[in-house]
């Protein structure tokens, strides 16, 4: 065990409250606009309703964004950077990209920006971003995405050209914490080209608007303000503390000018509209870029204030700015440069000593830098989220009320929603906004560096003001109603094995999961198995567009789905609720009712897989699992082969033998059931009580046979093993394509690896080819139970045809391996994720930065999808571990 360091100390003091250090962080948004919640339309269209070319003069209603900030939790004072480079139409301020309608792949930032490290308290941060010095090609990307087909790739900033010759900056913004609310800021901008290049710094501090709109609720406040006294900015705020905001000379001797303003919107600009005041949120980019003078304050006072440092950079020179934002009750006063430095030093060396041991011990050079940038980029994905259904859906008293038709619209039935958190985002550009399954997948890699922070994660979003009365979890923001497949109680049962410290588990935090799993539970039963029979159809579950058609939408002439993942899901649910029923009851008996309760349905649904109706879900002559579609009381497989047929592969339990002597009554009854259901031994694994050659009893979904047909598809490199994972539809499909007869036409199912060329469901999601993290991960999982039950008895062919025999515990090690590989270097000195055509592998400034992407492709390996999506690939972390430790023990 190693000795806790000052990070695990300020974490400690966190959990206690003994001090506050969480409350300042990375929490801003990178993306406020174009999002449901800035929406008031009549057609719901979030992404005209507010574009991108508004948000510099329109006052946000539910949050903030901005480049490379820092907030605190509730989002009332923000700060971030702004930017101009002497040619730019616009002040750099927030990132850059195109909207679904507009990308011919859908959504996508267009901006080149890394997270480069956090601690789990923030006390210290780092971040980059690469600004060009031409002029930014905002009209370019637009318009080549809007020739390109679906058929084409994405059209990138570096295909523009801006990047030429390194003729860009490297602006990096660090954060270090002297105190929980003594924060100290430098900013370095580098002159990366070859020649000398202007460059206009703003840090910019401002105030969340919280008093214009007339809002009823908690967080809203009278109109706080921000003045200069002393050469140091002084806040008040109706509901905070008061702060002063220093700014210094740069190291090349240039003193910032002040500018002053409010964050109110510019209505006159936008609408036409006479406004209250006479002074905007676009006043510093009408006055540094249009060199309007009257657009700031002519007092230095107002909302919205910043620092305005004009430079010229000399080639290959840098620039640094030092600020700090202090409390005023520790005395907020010009910080002395030994102060700085030493603070600056401590917390990247702690920084370092947090990172160094524990399962990175031994780790390489470059892994250990993988592994930092990944959970850089998991800790800055954490965003303060405001959403509030009821108030959104009728309007604010101070404001025109909303159409209508937004009573009958999306999310009108989650009134009871109420979000102010700071949580957890999947990409905070291209997903500002928490979807539940993403969410429990971060939490795994989360529970080995904040612990406490998972847990809250998980259990926020059970409570009565998040899950619905009904028992539904929130979806995510376009439709809270949608379906995402159960995978809070596995996060919450791994995360409580993970989060053991000193070797005692929470059980508090399991028991408080589990009462509210249980109603989730009821009601995935109540309305995802229209017909009671254990077979269930949840929707597109995540999946997007791996199947036929678009599983969401009802199918024509009453036609019904069955699902072979959505049945698989639901007995994973199942028996990893069963698996927390059992812990529980050791210490309280009466938990054995509900253990023996998920006991008998997870028999049922294996049941129904296997055998309802003859064969269940499962295809006898192919030996694999397929969805079915059920019309005028005919069965029709659908056959793709895709992760939704080795999804039931997932569903595997262990229970200990001496988990079983412990509870007696859960085992007399267990034994009754499966001495009563003489029928089930043939179409499911399941536990053999008199079996003593084990230290388990196994749960599963596939007989082991079946599983055996089933991996032969699974571990075929012709199929779905890819050099860097699994893909998520079978590769036979490139030459074998899946036709069907649907609604009046012919639906094709293609291989495709890389961006889909199809859009059945979302915007740049593709799962007809390519790696995806979480579903590889709990394949991965799975293996692994299994092998513990089986053992040597049970090998395989790896690759299928190699004559390779190997071990399911074998394997998992080999696919974990396979993914780890997508960030690390292979033989030929290239990272896959970048990709065969990366034009920065050998740019010294660019090579050593990790992306962790949304998906990957199935061939290469390249990152695709959302740029910044660190959350469930932060899983990669786990699979870097079990590699570092692998090659440890081997000596």
């Amino acid at each position: 065990m190693n000795a806790p360091t000052p990070e695990h100390e300020r974490l400690a003091e966190d959990q206690r409250r003994e001090k506050n250090w969480k409350r300042w962080g990375p929490y801003l948004s990178e993306r406020q606009w174009g999002t449901v919640r800035e929406d008031y339309s009549e057609t719901g269209d979030a992404w005209s309703y507010f574009p991108h070319d508004h948000a510099r003069s329109r006052a946000y209603r539910w949050g903030e964004d901005g480049l490379m900030g820092f907030t605190d939790r509730e989002c009332r004072l923000c700060f971030s950077l702004a930017l101009w480079n002497g040619r730019d139409p616009i002040l750099k301020e927030r990132l850059f990209g195109l909207t679904g309608p507009q990308g011919n792949h859908g959504e996508d930032v267009k901006e080149h920006y890394y997270y480069l490290d956090s601690t789990p308290t923030h006390s210290y941060c780092k971040a980059l971003y690469k600004y060009p010095q031409a002029a930014f090609p905002y009209e370019d990307l637009i318009a080549e995405n809007a020739r390109r087909s679906r058929s084409q790739p994405e059209y990138e900033i570096e295909d523009t050209g801006v990047f030429h010759e390194s003729r860009y900056f490297d602006v990096f913004v660090e954060y270090a914490k002297n105190g929980p609310d003594d924060i100290f800021i430098r900013i370095t901008a580098h002159n990366r080209g070859p020649d000398t290049a202007p460059l206009h710094l703003l840090p910019t501090l401002w105030f969340r608007n919280t008093w214009i709109w007339g809002c009823r609720h908690d967080g809203c406040s009278l109109k706080p303000s921000l003045w200069l006294e002393n050469d140091i900015i002084q806040t008040r705020h109706q509901l905070f503390d008061e702060f002063g905001f220093w700014a210094g000379e740069s190291n090349t001797g240039v003193q910032p000018e002040w500018l002053f303003t409010e964050n109110e919107t510019n209505t006159q600009l936008l609408y036409n509209s006479p406004s209250y005041t006479t002074h905007f949120k676009d006043a510093f980019h009408r006055r540094v870029i249009n060199q309007e003078m009257d657009a700031v304050a002519p007092k230095p006072r107002g909302t919205k204030a910043a620092a305005w440092y004009a430079t010229s950079i000399p080639a290959g020179e840098s620039v640094t700015i030092n600020l700090r934002l202090n409390a005023l009750a520790n005395g907020a006063t010009a910080p002395g440069a030994n102060l700085r430095e030493t603070v600056f030093g401590h917390r990247i060396a702690e920084a370092d000593l947090f990172y160094g041991g524990g399962p990175w011990t031994g780790a390489t050079n470059e892994e250990c830098r993988v592994v930092r940038q990944c959970y850089a980029g998991l800790l800055w994905s954490k965003q303060f989220y405001h959403y509030v259904v009821e108030d959104w859906l009728e309007g604010d008293p101070a404001q025109p009320a909303p159409p209508p038709s937004r009573q009958l619209g999306r999310n009108e039935n989650w009134t009871h929603l109420f979000n102010r958190d700071v949580i957890s985002m999947p990409d905070k550009w291209e997903y500002p906004w928490y979807a539940a399954w993403d969410l429990a997948f971060h939490m795994i890699p989360m529970a080995e560096i904040d612990p406490e922070f998972a847990k809250q994660q998980l259990l926020v979003f059970l409570r009565e003001w998040y899950m619905h009365p009904n028992g539904a979890l929130p979806a995510y923001e376009w439709n809270f109603s949608d379906v995402n497949p159960p995978v809070h109680a596995w996060a919450s049962w791994r995360v409580y094995k993970l989060s053991a410290a000193h070797g005692q588990r929470d059980r508090d935090f399991l028991t408080r999961s589990f009462q509210k799993l249980v109603m989730n539970f009821t009601w995935w039963i109540n309305r995802k198995d229209a017909e009671g029979r254990n077979v269930f159809a949840g929707g597109f579950l995540g999946l997007d567009n791996v199947g036929v058609f678009d599983r969401s939408r009802p199918l024509p002439n009453g036609a019904k789905l069955q699902q072979a993942d959505g049945t698989a899901w639901m007995g994973f649910y199942c028996g990893t609720m069963l698996s927390i029923a059992l812990e529980l009851a050791l210490e309280r008996p009466a938990y054995e009712d509900l253990a023996s309760k998920f006991f008998e349905h997870f028999i049922r649904i294996c049941d129904a897989i296997n055998s309802f109706q003859g064969s269940g879900l499962w295809d006898e002559e192919d030996g694999f699992y397929y969805d079915q579609m059920l019309s005028d009381h005919q069965r029709q497989p659908l056959k793709v082969r895709s992760v939704v047929g080795w999804l039931p592969i997932i569903a595997v339990e262990l229970i200990d033998r001496d988990v079983m002597k412990k509870l007696p009554g859960f085992a007399k009854r267990a034994r009754w059931f499966l001495e009563n259901r003489g029928d089930l031994p043939g179409t499911i694994s399941y536990l053999e009580d008199n079996d003593e050659d084990h230290d388990y009893l196994l749960l599963a979904m596939p007989t082991r046979e079946r599983l055996r047909r089933t991996l032969t598809y699974v571990f075929d490199e012709e199929e779905f093993l890819s050099p860097h994972g699994l893909r998520s539809l079978s590769k036979w499909h490139q030459k074998n394509p899946y036709h069907f007869s649907f609604d009046g036409g012919i639906s094709t199912v293609n291989y495709e690896p890389g961006e889909s060329p199809t859009g059945i469901f979302g915007g740049n999601s593709n799962w007809r080819g390519p790696i995806w993290f979480p579903v590889n991960y709990l394949f991965i999982e799975a293996l692994e139970r299994y092998h513990r039950y089986y053992g040597d008895s049970f090998k395989i062919e790896y690759p299928t045809r190699s004559g390779n025999e190997l071990t399911l515990g074998e394997i998992a090690k080999d696919i974990s391996a396979r993914l780890g590989s997508l960030f690390l270097r292979g033989e030929n000195g290239q990272r896959p994720f970048d990709g065969p055509d990366w034009p920065f592998a050998e740019d010294p400034n660019f090579r050593d930065y990790a992306l962790f992407h949304e998906y990957f492709h199935g061939e290469t390996g390249e990152g695709l999808g959302a740029s910044h999506q660190t959350g469930w690939t932060a899983l990669a972390t786990r699979c870097l571990a079990d590699r570092i430790w692998q090659r440890e023990h081997r000596g």
